[in-house]
């Protein structure tokens, strides 16, 4: 069954290099291939299509994430890189953008150039 095959996630872009810099050079994400149609990564064991499309609809949720060990610090090499943090009305973020979850869970989030919403997030202590 699928528990058994590796999943391959997708995310659009209207402009394949502008994407393939971000991917590769902000990120820090191993091309894997590209063509006209797709710039495949590799992000930690899991395969990454980012897809050329003519048109991108914006989804109004996180279509990528990371958990990561130390939150604050891979936030600040992305604002180093250039990358801003997204802050939303209603949550209470913290200077850096990173949000609390209930359960302690934290999160912060950012866009990549097409303006698809991507987070890093740090279990919480213990968890």
């Amino acid at each position: 069954m699928l528990r058994d095959s590796p999943l391959v996630a997708f995310v659009a872009t209207t402009e394949l290099e502008r994407a393939r810099t971000f991917y590769e050079s902000v990120l820090g994400l191993d091309v894997v291939h590209a063509d006209g149609f797709a710039c495949v990564v590799d992000a930690h064991g899991t395969t990454l299509r980012v897809t050329a499309v003519p048109e991108r609809a914006p989804a109004a949720y996180t279509v990528l994430g990371w958990e990561v060990a130390d939150l604050e610090g891979e936030v600040d090499a992305l604002v180093a890189r250039g990358v801003g943090f997204s802050r939303f009305e209603g949550m209470d973020q913290d200077g850096r953008g990173i949000w609390t979850a209930p359960d302690g869970t934290r999160v912060a989030w950012f866009a990549d150039p097409d303006g698809n919403t991507l987070s890093l997030s740090e279990a919480p202590v213990g968890g």
